[in-house]
């Protein structure tokens, strides 16, 4: 662990939230200028209290997955592969059907694509064969004009982004990160989990109630509220081992805060550059900000990120960028302290966004800076 003095307030509120009964397991780290400055763990690793939650343990991050998926995109552009404003068909060419011909790369990955899920009946064991859930969105018919309005792509965004990808670089999404980033920096960062990583990962204690998104509408239900809008049927190893860039990343709270750190200060992370200042800035700019579709908060989208602008659970700078992940996971950064911050746990809250734990360590942490 790493606990400076100047942080012991942040310790003593990280203590607090095992003494008050709201973790089971939990991770926190600070990066400031590249370095750790703070990293706290505690707690167990599985429902029987009989593994601790240490170091090496890893926890399904679920929704926080998609910064890494939107850095990889944003990797494309940056090495002048893939433009934002690029149509998804100019690479996907199966894309451009029911209308979808003009849709960009920027508005796909800032859910404005209209393709949140699937309304019809399907089998969740589908999500598992990407090739036939890639078909089923480049038929899709959006379900509002896209360009519109933001409406969160719950699991669909892992697919739209990762299919961008594989048709630009060749590779699939989740091996890149492992062969680019996460293998050569030696970050705990995995799209796709290896048989032997298995007994890392942390087991999930899940919340006794369903978040609240409010009047149902199709979009909501097609992200979230049908028996078959998210994966099942084929048990934990095949989730583990599928590449879902949206929603199956398994990670430390402190190889989400360097890899985010290195988007708070020049791009730089070791001996290789994750995203030039360029294409940090291009990333975290505003491509739409309203009333989503889906969540129920008014949301800033970036390229494929969410902002702080809107609502702020990334702390007090509004140009703070991220994701946050069903349960409460989170990491963002803040490029303008240069600071960045992640937040992993395995008791799992029905809060969407800005888990008041995390928004707790959060603000503690920047009145330790």
């Amino acid at each position: 662990m790493i606990l400076p003095a100047a942080f012991a307030p942040l310790k003593a509120r990280f203590d607090a939230h095992f003494a008050e009964g709201l973790e089971l397991g939990a991770r926190f780290t600070v990066v400031k200028d590249g370095a750790v400055v703070f990293d706290a763990w505690d707690g167990f690793a599985d429902r029987g209290r009989t593994r601790p939650f240490d170091d090496g343990t890893l926890t399904p991050v679920f929704s926080t997955t998609k910064a890494l998926a939107a850095i990889m995109v944003a990797r494309l552009v940056d090495q002048g592969r893939l433009a934002w404003d690029q149509p998804v068909a100019e690479v996907w060419p199966e894309f451009a059907q029911a209308g979808k011909g003009g849709v960009t790369v920027e508005q796909t990955l800032s859910h404005q694509a209209g393709l949140p899920g699937f309304l019809d009946k399907m089998d969740p064991a589908d999500w598992f064969d990407w090739d036939l859930i890639c078909a089923r969105l480049a038929a899709m018919a959006p379900l509002w004009p896209p360009g519109s309005a933001s409406g969160y792509h719950a699991v669909t965004f892992g697919y739209l982004a990762g299919e961008i990808f594989r048709r630009v670089d060749g590779r699939t999404l989740g091996r890149a990160l492992a062969e680019d980033l996460a293998s050569p920096l030696g970050l705990d960062l995995f799209i796709g989990l290896p048989d032997a990583e298995f007994g890392r990962v942390a087991d999930l204690e899940r919340p006794k109630q369903l978040p609240d998104f409010g009047a149902v509408t199709d979009p909501k239900r097609a992200a979230f509220l049908t028996p078959w809008a998210a994966p099942g049927g084929r048990g934990g190893d095949v989730w583990r081992k599928a590449e879902i860039p949206s929603a199956n990343g398994h990670c430390t709270a402190k190889s989400l805060a360097l890899l985010m750190g290195a988007l708070a200060t020049d791009g730089a992370l070791g001996d290789r550059t994750v995203l030039s200042p360029a294409a940090i800035a291009a990333l975290s700019a505003e491509r739409i900000a309203g009333q989503d579709l889906v969540l129920p908060f008014v949301i800033s989208w970036g390229g494929g990120v969410m902002r702080n602008a809107a609502f702020a659970p990334y702390g007090p700078e509004p140009s703070s960028f991220g994701h946050s992940g069903w349960g409460g996971s989170c990491a963002f950064a803040d490029p303008v302290r240069g600071v960045a911050m992640a937040y992993v746990m395995n008791k799992q809250s029905a809060q969407l966004i800005g888990d008041d734990r995390a928004v707790r360590l959060i603000e503690t942490a920047y009145a330790c800076l």
